[in-house]
């Protein structure tokens, strides 16, 4: 069930991100404005927000397996829809879909949580978000080439095939979860402020995991830049190969939940950080000729990975240890906080690249970890 639920949320999660290579051919063949390219991203990442706010709380109101399969329907029609789209209006309107019904995979983690015994908690949701990033991080790299290979169309009309499939597993593998709590809609959505606001817990973990994530935008939104500038002149695939890389960072998800478990928390927190930092130092203190600079840009970006999960996972084995009443609204707070920092990361990539070059991104990219590391100085032991 770990496994079912670990790969459904890699799947779900990385239809945020087949886009985002394919922008260029996606303008040209829907006849989309250069200028306005960004809606294809941004849409998405609209819709994705909005469904935290609005469609994950739900999973403390409605039966989840339900809740999720309905999800997973809605958006393989989106995928379908984009993949059939023949002008810029339909396009960006499946991509504005595909987002807000993409929250499927923020139903899936609460549920996995509410699945595991207290003692394997951290373990269980380490391994779920280790498919989900891992999903998030093989999108980009999938979709370049699929799209070399078949077209752009492709990705979206096998990612329609796969949600459907999945939708079907989920529905006669997943068991029922009818919630305990007894609210109406409009009051589960005025809780969430209370939440925020009565939940130190949250708040602090949430401006963790935003640091980290603005951080890891950054970094993988320039990162393509960079390697296909002339300092190093990747092609395509070759950069599709360092994402591939990149991927490596996932593993340490299960051990830090694993830890989290031990009661560890605190010195995940501790190394996370550091190796965020780490990963934007190391380029900034050390130098070489083109392939060792290569090479240290994939351990960085490994580590950076790293640091994001352990940050990632000890955080929601924090917030899932609060009460299993609220647990999806607590999930949707805390994943719409830090999205919020990797919009932040992701807008201040590109601008620093295009002003400061990479020695401006790196120092930009420090300045994340190390206001984490600053808030965590103040954080009291338990």
């Amino acid at each position: 069930m770990v496994l079912l639920l670990a790969v459904a949320s890699g799947l779900i999660a990385a239809n945020l991100y087949y886009a985002q290579p394919l922008v260029g051919p996606i303008s040209a063949a829907t006849g989309l404005d250069p200028g306005a390219a960004g809606l294809i991203v941004t849409l998405t990442q609209i819709g994705y927000c909005l469904g935290l706010a609005f469609i994950v709380p739900l999973g403390d109101l409605l039966e989840n397996r339900r809740l999720a399969v309905t999800l997973l329907g809605a958006t393989a029609l989106a995928l379908l829809g984009a993949a059939l789209a023949g002008n810029a209006a339909a396009f960006l309107a499946a991509a504005f879909c595909i987002g807000l019904c993409s929250v499927a995979a923020q139903v899936l983690v609460p549920f996995a949580a509410h699945l595991s015994a207290t003692e394997r908690r951290g373990q269980t949701v380490g391994t779920v978000m280790s498919g989900l990033l891992m999903g998030i991080m093989l999108a980009r790299p999938a979709s370049s080439l699929v799209a070399d290979a078949f077209g752009w169309h492709a990705i979206f009309f096998i990612s329609t095939a796969a949600i459907a499939t999945l939708a079907l597993v989920l529905h006669f593998r997943l068991p029922k979860r009818v919630p305990e709590g007894d609210y109406h809609y409009g009051a589960l959505l005025a809780s969430m402020w209370t939440l925020l606001r009565t939940t130190p817990v949250l708040r602090r973990r949430a401006a963790y995991q935003a640091c980290m994530f603005g951080a890891f935008s950054l970094f993988w939104t320039t990162a393509p830049l960079v390697l296909a500038s002339p300092a190093f002149g990747l092609s395509q695939s070759g950069i599709a190969v360092f994402a591939l890389l990149g991927v490596a960072g996932a593993i340490v998800s299960p051990l830090a939940g694993k830890r989290a478990d031990q009661g560890k928390s605190r010195s995940n927190t501790l190394w996370a950080l550091l190796a965020g930092a780490a990963a934007f130092g190391a380029p900034l203190l050390v130098h070489g000729g083109r392939e060792f600079a290569l090479v240290l840009l994939v351990l960085c970006g490994v580590v950076l990975d790293m640091g994001v999960t352990a940050c990632l996972v000890t955080g929601q084995r924090a917030i899932f240890a609060l009460g299993a009443e609220t647990r999806s609204r607590l999930n949707g707070l805390y994943i719409s906080i830090f999205f919020a920092g990797g919009a932040l990361g992701s807008s201040l990539g590109g601008w620093t690249w295009a002003d400061y070059g990479w020695h401006g991104v790196l120092l930009a990219g420090l300045l994340f970890p190390l206001l984490a590391l600053l808030l965590f100085m103040t954080e009291r032991r338990a």
